[in-house]
């Protein structure tokens, strides 16, 4: 049992989960708002997740500290768990799945009450949020490319089709992963949308010179050595470059498309505007966004 009982216990399951911000951001609205509670980092491998979920086996914060998913009050999820989590807990009948995370097919946020779970997805109207309030862009008859077709993918694609892009291109190496996003997610629930949407077969079937707004949805660019996924003769001044990554706060794709004197933009207000709703479902209390904005500037810079 966790040594600190009094407080309620919320964190981020994932693999890896490091280099996450999410901590600084949580603990601060916790702070401001006098609400006795911890957020923590659990690095998940995907073999122990069903374990966790549903067989009570511990899992061990990122100081070591010992839990069973009874001594949380709510977790996020992030990569690579965000459909496993979503088809594990929606497997036990006592459990619920909100309606978005079920539209979606992906859950990043979990609340625990009486013994079971609700599974939420705030990715979504987190991108949403960012997009629209802070950046002013526009979606309505916009052309859309997006790279990787995972959890974050899903969430961003079925709120572009909400709000009627003209077009909607992905591309991923895991052709499983992207027909079923496609084909399923997508044409399966917004047939009636008038919104062209298709697979690509490379990242140079996504057109990406005649879209307005580029995507990358895939973890590649967290690391120093990892690629740059478009080429830059694609990158032109009209394109709003927006990289889900938030870690490093310039990825190899961000730093080019300046460069080619795009629009760019990091997932750092993703990140602020899925956790202030998460925030909002684990406490029913309203998120201090500015304190919550703070505290990830004031944490990218360390």
């Amino acid at each position: 049992m966790d040594k600190k009982s009094s407080l309620k216990i919320y964190g981020l399951l994932g693999f890896p989960v490091r280099h996450s911000l999410s901590p600084a951001m949580h603990n601060a609205a916790f702070r401001a708002l006098n609400i006795p509670a911890e957020y923590r980092l659990f690095e998940v491998k995907p073999e122990d997740l069903e374990d966790f979920l549903l067989k009570n086996a511990p899992i061990s914060d990122i100081d070591g500290n010992s839990l069973h998913l009874a001594d949380l009050s709510g977790f996020n999820v992030t990569i690579p768990h965000k459909v496993t989590a979503l088809q594990i807990i929606g497997s036990v009948f006592s459990n619920k799945v909100n309606s978005i995370a079920a539209y979606v097919d992906a859950v990043n946020t979990v609340k625990v009450f009486d013994g079971k779970l609700e599974a939420f997805n705030t990715d979504g109207a987190g991108f949403w949020r960012h997009l629209t309030k802070d950046l002013k862009f526009d979606i309505l008859g916009k052309k859309v490319a997006i790279i990787g077709a995972g959890g974050a993918s899903r969430s961003v694609c079925v709120f572009l089709c909400i709000h009627k892009a003209k077009s909607i291109s992905v591309f991923d190496m895991d052709k499983d992963k992207l027909r079923e996003l496609v084909d399923n997610v997508l044409i399966g629930q917004f047939s009636n949308y008038n919104i062209e949407i298709k697979a690509a077969n490379s990242i140079d079937g996504l057109k990406i010179a005649d879209c307005d707004l580029l995507v990358n949805a895939t973890p590649i660019g967290m690391k120093e050595d990892d690629p740059c996924l478009v080429d830059e003769r694609f990158i032109h001044k009209d394109l709003l470059v927006y990289d889900l990554i938030y870690n490093p706060a310039q990825t190899k794709l961000l730093k080019m498309a300046e460069k080619r004197k795009a629009r760019v933009s990091n997932g750092l207000g993703m990140l602020l505007y899925q956790g202030a709703e998460a925030f909002e479902i684990w406490t029913g209390r309203e998120a201090p966004v500015e304190v919550m904005r703070n505290a990830l500037n004031q944490a990218i810079k360390r």
